[in-house]
């Protein structure tokens, strides 16, 4: 039995080898200029991460065999997803797709070699392979969380800010324009968000057009209050700069009320490692005495 699940880890060894190198030899280069936000966001994860720009080829080569996957309604689904997710890593659907099989053929790789050298159970070979797989899209929804909690954070301040601009006489778009310019961090995903509706804004979007472009890939109820709100105010002729001040307002209060809530739940939860804490401490204390009469005849 150990035989043959040791010659199993060799031919997926082999197989994984084979795959990398026929891929490689087979598929023409596929070295397409990237523009705009997923291009940008390409560039930057390939100047941040040495792994990810060694594999980035690898995905660019496998990525149109992806094409034939038979997903459905789901390719549509990974899509949102990654519009969510501020076009992590700069990735298309089919580019995602190569990157979780590249994990895929890692893991199988991986379980192969414990299987091979530490004679761990053969299925460890398909546990490592389907984690392999699930980890892109595990990453990818943990970043469409991370970045909108970020965007909600800095929301009301940018809503202020937006709103002493216009007191000061300038335009929506051009208050916009000096928030951008004045953010600390251009890779901020507010400034992100807000430097991409300034660039439809000059492409000829209508305000409505961009502001819900803005709802639709960011999946929170703070954004799409706000999106809301501004055009309504549009469709009705409210004045935008009261429209702005009570909107940051009202961010404000949700979030305390969240925050207030998140910490009244955080005491409940600390009920258990307090109780734990006290029993320990307990036996602690009680222990010696315990034994001690134990031994005694007690």
């Amino acid at each position: 039995m150990i035989v043959a699940l040791r010659i199993l880890s060799v031919v997926g060894i082999g197989a994984g080898i084979w795959l990398a190198v026929f891929s490689g030899a087979s598929s023409p280069s596929t070295a397409e200029k990237r523009f705009g936000l997923r291009g940008r966001k390409r560039r930057r994860a390939i100047e941040q991460s040495s792994a990810f720009a060694a594999v980035e080829p690898w995905v660019r080569l496998l990525a149109p065999w992806m094409g034939v996957v038979p997903l459905g309604r789901r390719r549509a689904l990974l899509e949102e997803t990654l519009a969510h997710a501020g076009d992590w890593l700069g990735l298309d659907v089919d580019e995602l797709l190569a990157f979780s099989l590249l994990h895929g053929i890692a893991g199988l790789t991986a379980g192969s070699f414990f299987v091979w050298y530490f004679d761990f159970p053969g299925a460890a070979v398909p546990f490592f392979g389907g984690l392999g797989l699930v980890i892109p899209y595990i990453r990818l929804t943990g970043e469409v969380s991370k970045r909108a909690k970020i965007i909600n954070r800095g929301l009301p301040g940018a809503i202020d800010l937006a709103a002493l601009c216009m007191t000061a006489g300038l335009a929506f778009p051009q208050a916009i324009s000096q928030i951008v310019s004045k953010s600390g961090s251009e890779h901020d995903p507010l400034n992100e968000e807000l430097s991409l509706i300034l660039q439809q804004l000059r492409l000829g979007w209508t305000r409505e057009q961009a502001l819900r472009s803005f709802g639709e890939r960011v999946p929170s109820q703070s954004v799409r209050s706000f999106v809301n709100a501004v055009v309504q105010s549009e469709q009705r002729g409210t004045p935008l700069v009261e429209v702005l001040q009570i909107q940051a307002a009202t961010l404000r209060q949700q979030r305390s009320a969240s925050g207030e809530e998140a910490a009244s739940r955080a005491a409940v939860l600390m009920l258990l490692p307090l109780m734990l804490i006290m029993a320990a401490t307990i036996l602690l204390l009680m222990g010696p005495f315990v034994i001690q009469g134990m031994e005694s005849g007690f």
